[in-house]
Parts: C-alpha cells; structure tokens; sequence
C-alpha cells in the first residue's frame, strides 16, 4: 500500500484553462507613393499580459550584468516607485513597449537601430578578423 498522497493539479485547485489570448492583428501601412509593408500592430490599448496564467514559454539567455541589471531595476522599482513586479513582469512590459515602438516608428524603431548598430558591429569585427587582404 502506498503512503504517497495524490493532490490536485493546480488547474483543478484555481479554476481550469485561463482565458484565450488573441494574436495581434496584421495592417498594411504605406510608408511613402509606392512602398507598401505588412507589420504586425499592437491594438491602442493593449498592455502586457501582466499577472495571468501564461501558457507559452521561452528561454532567453542573458548575461551576468544583463541579470544583475534587471535585478537592480527590479529593486529600484520597489524601493523608489514603491512598485513590486517580479523580473518576468519587467521584462513582459518591455517587450510591450518595444513592440508598440516598432509598431509605430519602424524602421526608425529603437529595435531597427539597435539590431542595425548590432549587424554593424559584428561586421566591423568580421572585417578586423579578415585582415588585410
């Protein structure tokens, strides 16, 4: 006979499936007489998905002062703002707000320079490692 206790799932013990989230919607915007792109639009008034059941997961590797930096924010956001959110909400809200810069600035976006600055780098250190040909 076992002696293990069996207990309940914890979407048995806090009401089932969370509510279905909806995929953003797609909008063709024109950029000038003949340049037309598709980019996916965030809805006005949508704000990260904040403290909900969250169905999809992702790892992101970061590093030590990437962490640490996080961690500092974490605790500066409680401390001076006397807000408390964990590390997963920050980085929730940031990506919302990142998406909502690309949606409305594109390729003058924060994302666009900064993946632009970061292709420039590693092919200014490509060419270092080339050498003189």
């Amino acid at each position: 006979m076992s002696r293990r206790v069996s207990l309940p799932g914890a979407s048995e013990l806090f009401g089932g499936a969370a509510p279905k989230q909806t995929r953003p919607e797609k909008r063709t915007t024109t950029d000038g007489p003949s340049t037309v792109r598709s980019r996916t639009t965030v809805v006005d008034d949508r704000k990260s998905s904040g403290r909900i059941r969250h169905d999809t997961k992702i790892t992101v590797y970061v590093t030590e002062e990437e962490l640490l930096g996080l961690e500092q924010t974490r605790l500066a956001l409680r401390a001076e703002h006397g807000l408390t959110a964990d590390r997963g909400r920050i980085v929730r809200e940031a990506i919302d707000v990142l998406l909502a810069d690309f949606v409305d600035h594109g390729p003058d976006s924060v994302l666009v320079r900064r993946l632009r600055a970061s292709e420039d780098r590693a092919a200014d250190r490509a060419a270092e490692l080339k050498g003189p040909e």
